[in-house]
């Protein structure tokens, strides 16, 4: 769930083809984020899932650049040796004077290539590179102010490994585009030293807008009010504002991911984007609707075999009438929604119990919080499922050899007979083992910051202890998953898949990941009206019936080409010509019938899925106890799917909303 607007974008309008206009042969292209090979939060997914269209357009002149961690490093890169001369012979420089830099393939689709710099190995050179930023720009970093300082670190390699490339890059243009201001310094120290590279900065979302938003201020309805030399003093942040700042207007295209954080980055950062770029996913698409949906029952029985095993003893509830719910992303408590989820959740759990409802909610928070290891009645209570499993095989296999025996003989086994006293004695132990004195944890982990923790404090407020009479169960799993995970081995993307529903009602999303199937109003309704919004939402979602639920999915699988990179990919590269004609114009130029723009066009809605359950209770009803006999007349999934293919349409075929006509909040047109 996202909050309630719909998104932006630019017009491109008739963009050249790169293969036509500028040759990637003579180009090379790198990308500079802290998150390359190294998750933190979403722009990881931003990079991670792009990489494919962005490789397969530039081939060997394609390259990441990142922080080099060992254990990132060992799981997630294959080390070889650089192709391109430039990038070698940069790197063997840097490596003679006291760097260590890495090189690879980053074993993710499309195999991009990466470099990595060992920042701990370069820290000796902190104090003269603090140096270096303070004549660029006049901005000091504290000492106390560890996350800055890596920062510092990383940019001045990165400007160090540019200026390197550039002095062997053979006539080649460089274009090098810094995502947020992690990136910021390397920006900001190549145009210093006026680096032949054509520089693109993008902010997925401001410094400040993070910080104020998270002391729950009315921020979007304030955007021209703030002091904002005076709210990044007052945080203790000036001078990352400040680097972040210097980047914006030292880049020659400044760009953002979405029409609100345009708006906010006009205000808080002091320069309106030139090109909005959406963030796009890279769609797998199935040649069969069945294939999908296997996969969601496929992943969602490991989800069943998790809750088996962690809810041991309690489990009392039906699995086949259970729906799995979850929020994953970057522990901001408020910026991320969790606090209204939680209130939701709690308010869904009384009207569940009002209406003595046979549905039981579980939910995950995949948010990653300080932790020192896995808890132990969390790992007792899969070691408890697990000796079940065993001994309920163990028991059928004596069983089933009694019987094939029995059959031999032509005999119908007397059944009081087939299991005898340690077989019983077996299984009476197997559900002994299965008691327990506590409630199921609410956590997977021990929490370092248990007593403070923003969500174990609201569940110890609104009391949603996985007590038996709750219809909602809830799950913090305080760090990003994982296939190697002992607990939970499963992939973000699989798990995903396995659930039913993911809530993401944030306050402050500059873009989220998550296509709006219901849209929560942040803005413009109180905190407590969006909550019983939210509320509804679920109630009516847990009263859908299994089929209504397959039709939903059906729909958004189908929806998910609008987010396809294949698409939203093109306003990346239209910025990238954009910085090229800005930084290199007597070789490139770029018409100015066409200049980038971020109003005035929206993304088209099929008019088979609405995007909010007012809209679709026509076609959605909710479930009964007895569905009718001739629903299958009433929905032909091909002929919806007809209609959406026919609907969905590329970005460029959009049509333009008048000027002049301002839209409501939460209204849609195709």
């Amino acid at each position: 769930m996202l909050r309630g607007r719909s998104l932006s974008v630019t017009s491109l309008g008739g963009l050249p083809r790169w293969e036509a206009g500028l040759p990637v042969e003579n180009l090379l292209l790198f990308e500079v984020s802290w998150e390359v090979t190294n998750k933190v939060g979403g722009i990881y997914t931003v990079i991670q899932t792009k990489a494919k269209t962005t490789a397969d357009e530039w081939g060997d002149n394609y390259f990441l650049i990142g922080p080099y961690f060992e254990h990132n490093m060992k799981t997630q890169v294959e080390q070889c040796e650089p192709v391109n001369d430039a990038v070698r012979r940069a790197m063997d420089t840097m490596n003679k004077h006291g760097c260590q830099v890495r090189f690879g393939r980053w074993l993710i689709e499309g195999s991009p290539y990466v470099v990595l710099f060992d920042i701990g190995y370069s820290a000796w050179n902190l104090d003269k590179w603090k140096g270096d930023l303070w004549e660029a720009c006049s901005v000091g970093i504290p000492y106390h102010d560890q996350e800055a300082n890596d920062m510092l670190i990383f940019g001045s390699l990165t400007a160090w490994f540019l200026k390197e490339v550039t002095d062997h890059a053979d006539g080649r243009h460089v274009i090098v585009q810094f995502h947020e201001w992690q990136a910021g310094i390397g920006l900001i120290l190549s145009r210093a030293r006026k680096l032949p590279i054509a520089t693109v900065f993008t902010t997925h979302a401001t410094l400040l807008g993070r910080y104020l938003c998270a002391a729950n201020i009315d921020f979007y309805n304030r955007l021209d009010k703030f002091n904002i030399d005076k709210e990044a003093g007052e945080r203790q942040i000036y001078h990352r504002y400040c680097m972040e700042r210097a980047s914006v207007h030292c880049a020659h295209v400044f760009t953002t991911v979405s029409e609100i954080t345009a708006i906010e980055a006009e205000h808080m950062l002091k320069r309106k984007p030139d090109v909005v770029t959406p963030n796009g996913l890279n769609v797998k698409k199935f040649s069969a609707v069945h294939e999908f949906q296997n996969l969601h029952a496929m992943y969602k029985a490991r989800i069943q075999e998790f809750v088996r095993g962690h809810f041991y003893g309690h489990l009392d509830f039906d699995l086949e009438k259970t729906l799995f719910l979850f929020i994953a992303g970057r522990y901001e408590f408020s910026n991320k929604g969790a606090d209204i989820f939680l209130e939701s959740l709690s308010r869904l759990n009384f009207l569940l119990r009002m209406h003595k409802s046979d549905v039981t909610v579980v939910v995950f928070f995949i948010m990653p919080a300080k932790t020192n290891n896995f808890n132990v009645e969390t790992l007792k209570g899969q070691a408890v499922r697990k000796q079940l499993w065993d001994t309920a095989h163990s028991v059928k296999e004596k069983f089933g050899k009694k019987l094939y025996d029995a059959l031999l003989r032509g005999e119908i086994p007397d059944m009081n007979n087939i299991l005898d006293r340690d077989d019983m004695t077996i299984m009476k132990r197997a559900i002994f083992s299965t008691q327990r004195q506590s409630l199921p944890p609410v956590t997977t982990h021990n929490m370092i910051d248990d007593s403070t923790d923003p969500i174990l404090s609201t569940i110890r407020r609104i009391g949603l202890f996985n007590s038996r009479t709750d219809r909602v169960k809830l799950i913090l799993h305080p760090e990003f998953l994982s296939s190697t995970s002992p607990l939970l081995p499963m992939d973000y993307e699989e798990f995903v898949r396995g659930c039913h529903l993911g809530v993401f009602p944030s306050y402050y999303e500059p873009w989220g990941y998550t296509p709006g199937i219901y849209i929560v109003d942040r803005r413009f309704r109180s905190p407590d009206d969006s909550c019983n919004q939210l509320t509804q939402f679920l109630y009516g979602f847990c009263k859908q019936s299994r089929r209504q639920r397959i039709i939903q999915r059906n729909r958004t699988e189908r929806l998910s080409d609008l987010l396809d990179w294949r698409y939203l990919g093109r306003y990346y590269q239209h910025a990238r010509h954009l910085t090229l004609s800005r930084a290199f114009p007597e070789k490139f130029h770029m018409e100015p019938t066409s200049p980038p723009t971020t109003e005035g066009f929206k993304y088209p809605r099929p008019p088979s899925v609405p995007p909010s359950p007012s809209g679709s209770q026509a076609s959605s009803p909710q479930s009964s106890d007895a569905e009718d006999d001739d629903e299958d007349e009433r929905y032909d999934e091909e002929e919806e799917a007809e209609r959406d293919r026919l609907n969905i349409k590329s970005p460029f075929s959009l049509s333009q909303v008048p000027r002049g006509k301002k839209k409501q909040h939460g209204e849609y047109k195709n």
